[in-house]
């Protein structure tokens, strides 16, 4: 495999699918919760056919799913490894009229954006190592889009090399696309019945070499608060600001706990949007903790904080509701070790250096998993997901891809 061959199939793609605009909407309940998916997983289903796969779907609710059949050889074994990436992009920053920056040999300075944004390599010793190199970023106005199109374009090279190249062998190969991965909502119409793969991994991580088989635990928050309204000119010992109340919770979860303020096993609380008025008031927050019991310990310090908020506004009332995104990978993933083993080897084969990290989110794969297959994660390249500095480095789409190609190799 030679890097500009793979460069050749990926680079054109990525171009291609980060103007698609596939924003999911985590106030939509509906699966997609954005039209622009549909639009990305059918020029996908069309593009499959058109490189041969004749096994190709799309669902009532926007998964993609394909088959790239085994070779004369091992057409009787019964194993099938799947690959999954997923068709949105965060609401965190607009992903509407992405335009990708492709510099084929960059420099090594600092890049100007929009709005006086810039990308500078003395912040960023991942850039800096790419001078010489190929690398793809967004002119600072949208996101790039490589969460989780950097994995659509691996994934789809590397089924175009293999179509190309009957001479490499190999078991069937599964190709799974997925809507609103970015909201959380844990796969729920998931056609867990039509899969065939044994084993899957997810196409959606960082930087060359990290792979990932934990990730948090994720429950969500929403939080009610119900005033006790009276003029505001006769208010006092009287109004309950349900506004103010749900400020007041707001400030009691503790910055020390926040994602600005932690990495690593490190979880957090994160509010994400808050509205409302002297009346009624919302707010909603994402739990994230590694550790099950951590968890409990969350939300039961929602509850307390509940009480405490209470207490300041008498005759104000505050209801806490929870509910669970996805679960921690890891231990599903343990009970199948030949799963992350193939996926060292691949890697081990390529000569590519490999690193365990813990995913400080989720991935489509923590819901597989616990639906029964086993589905870790593999790098993309990018860099600064969900911002208007994200970049991804060619040079590891290129790897991703052949770990992808190798992967398939070694597992008839």
């Amino acid at each position: 495999m030679e890097d500009c061959e793979i460069e050749n199939l990926l680079v054109p793609r990525f171009l291609k699918y980060v103007r698609y605009d596939t924003e999911s909407d985590r106030r939509v309940e509906e699966t997609p919760s954005t039209s622009g998916q549909w639009e990305l997983a059918k020029a996908l289903r069309d593009e499959l056919l058109s490189i041969g796969i004749e096994d190709v779907k799309i669902t009532d609710h926007c998964y993609v799913i394909a088959r790239l059949p085994s070779s004369l050889r091992f057409e009787k074994a019964e194993t099938c490894i799947g690959f999954l990436a997923h068709l949105d992009t965060a609401c965190d920053v607009s992903g509407k009229d992405v335009k990708p920056q492709y510099v084929q040999n960059y420099s090594g300075d600092r890049i100007e954006l929009a709005g006086g944004l810039c990308l500078d390599p003395a912040k960023e010793p991942d850039l800096a190592a790419q001078a010489g190199k190929a690398i793809i970023h967004c002119d600072g106005t949208t996101l790039l889009g490589a969460d989780n199109k950097a994995g659509i374009a691996e994934i789809m090279a590397a089924v175009e090399y293999l179509a190309a190249n009957p001479q490499i062998e190999h078991g069937q190969v599964e190709i799974i696309f997925t809507p609103d991965e970015e909201t959380g909502k844990g796969l729920p119409f998931f056609p867990l019945d039509e899969i065939k793969s044994a084993s899957c991994y997810t196409v959606d991580g960082g930087p060359m070499g990290e792979i990932e088989s934990e990730c948090f635990n994720a429950w969500k928050a929403d939080i009610e608060f119900n005033g006790k309204v009276i003029h505001v000119g006769a208010a006092r010992g009287i109004l309950a600001n349900a506004a103010l109340m749900a400020s007041t919770f707001a400030v009691l979860l503790p910055r020390s706990e926040s994602p600005e303020a932690t990495d690593g096993y490190y979880g957090y609380y994160c509010p994400m949007e808050i509205s409302g008025s002297l009346e009624t008031a919302a707010l909603e927050v994402y739990l994230r903790d590694f550790d099950s019991d951590g968890m409990k310990r969350r939300i039961a310090a929602l509850d307390a904080f509940a009480k405490a908020v209470e207490a300041q506004f008498p005759g104000g009332k505050v209801i806490v509701k929870t509910q669970p995104q996805y679960y921690n990978m890891k231990s599903g993933i343990d009970k199948k070790p030949d799963v992350m083993g193939r996926l060292k080897k691949a890697m081990d084969n390529l000569g590519i250096s490999w690193q365990l990290k813990p995913v400080r989110g989720g991935t489509d794969g923590s819901r597989l998993t616990e639906l029964g297959i086993p589905t870790p994660n593999i790098f993309t390249g990018g860099r600064n997901f969900h911002s208007r500095l994200e970049w991804v480095s060619v040079s590891e789409m290129c790897a991703a891809c052949k770990v992808i190609i190798e992967l398939i190799r070694i597992c008839p």
